[in-house]
């Protein structure tokens, strides 16, 4: 009987989780292809690619969206249990409030389960598909990412870039020519390029032309590059830790430090990443003492609108703690981890309170 009604509260929790993840998924598309149409236009970004671009970033919106929506699911099912006077009868039953906390949990693992998933194997690859489906539909240009750097084409010209730190400043470029017999015609290096706003600045050039049956080379300090590659194009190549998986975050901050780069960015992403599937369950301990303690008599819409202030403040604060966390330069761990821990405390003294009471 009691495995009966754990499962039950657990399916009741997963259900009403989920159902809420698709509403807010479903507003924050409608917002984000309003925002995207003000880019239609733009090289060959239409319509049909805003599509494209708003379905790969789905799993991003998801894995980002499913503590608020826990949080919001449980308060209404969980509320829709005390309004129909069910989770009294539990409890007249001789099911004791742990053992509720412990059914809304179980279905909590479900959900960890879920964001895991998405946020490691779905995720990481399909935001990168979709910056760089963006990226290339807007500025009509072929780009590919290979072992040997980033490769651009346009026209008759191959780029390859090896450093490329921001997308505005770049290193290690190389320039081909090719003619339309698909012969080369002159190769170009730099060490360095810089974009000021306008055009391309190349640094440390030595240029090679392939004439008929000869070879000429010079070279020189500095002059202008009046490419057609647009800085916004390498955004889609440029790392991104929110779009990293938790090996890569791993891989590359180990690079980071060995190179003796700053590495706190990445460091509080890759914690942010181990901790985040924890806040659903933090977000599902937040409802049940909120339940459990509120009139039954409050109706659902007031159930919505408390999920969505508390989930919307605690998401505030978590951002704020961790940009001073950046700030101060207090410990990546900590500065992912404290606003969640802040919460369950406080929902820990609460029902330690109502047990008391």
């Amino acid at each position: 009987m009691i495995r009966s009604l754990d499962w039950y509260i657990a399916k009741e929790v997963i259900k009403g989780s989920l159902v809420a993840i698709l509403v807010l998924l479903a507003l924050l598309t409608f917002f984000s292809f309003a925002d995207e149409l003000g880019d239609v236009g733009k090289g060959d970004y239409g319509i049909r690619q805003i599509f494209k671009y708003l379905g790969l970033t789905l799993p991003r919106n998801f894995y980002e969206l499913l503590p608020p929506a826990a949080l919001v699911g449980s308060l209404v099912t969980l509320g829709a249990l005390a309004n129909n006077r069910e989770l009294v009868a539990m409890q007249a039953a001789g099911i004791s409030r742990a053992r509720i906390i412990a059914a809304v949990l179980l279905g909590g693992l479900f959900l960890l389960t879920l964001s895991v998933t998405v946020g490691e194997l779905i995720a990481p690859p399909s935001e990168r598909a979709a910056q760089n489906l963006k990226s290339i539909a807007q500025s009509k240009q072929v780009t590919s990412r290979s072992r040997y750097g980033f490769w651009v084409r346009d026209g008759d010209i191959f780029i390859n870039i090896r450093v490329m730190n921001k997308p505005k400043s770049l290193g290690d470029i190389s320039i081909y020519d090719v003619n339309p017999q698909k012969r080369l015609t002159q190769a170009t290096h730099a060490d360095q390029a810089i974009h000021d706003g306008i055009h391309w600045n190349l640094k440390g050039i030595r240029t090679s032309l392939f004439p008929e049956g000869q070879v000429t080379t010079n070279s020189k300090e500095e002059a202008d590059w009046s490419s057609v590659l647009a800085p916004e194009l390498l955004n889609a190549f440029v790392i991104r830790p929110e779009n990293l998986s938790v090996m890569e975050l791993y891989h590359y901050t180990q690079y980071l430090r060995e190179n003796a780069q700053q590495s706190m960015l990445v460091e509080q992403a890759f914690w942010g990443r181990l901790v985040n599937p924890f806040v659903t369950l933090v977000m599902l301990m937040v409802a049940v003492p909120f339940v459990l303690t509120v009139r039954r008599e409050v109706g659902t819409g007031q159930r919505i609108v408390a999920g969505a202030v508390i989930g919307l403040g605690f998401h505030l604060f978590d951002k704020m703690f961790g940009h001073l966390g950046l700030i101060y330069d207090l410990n990546p761990l900590f500065s992912v981890s404290f606003p969640a821990l802040l919460a369950l405390t406080v929902v820990m003294a609460v029902l330690w309170l109502m047990r008391t009471a």
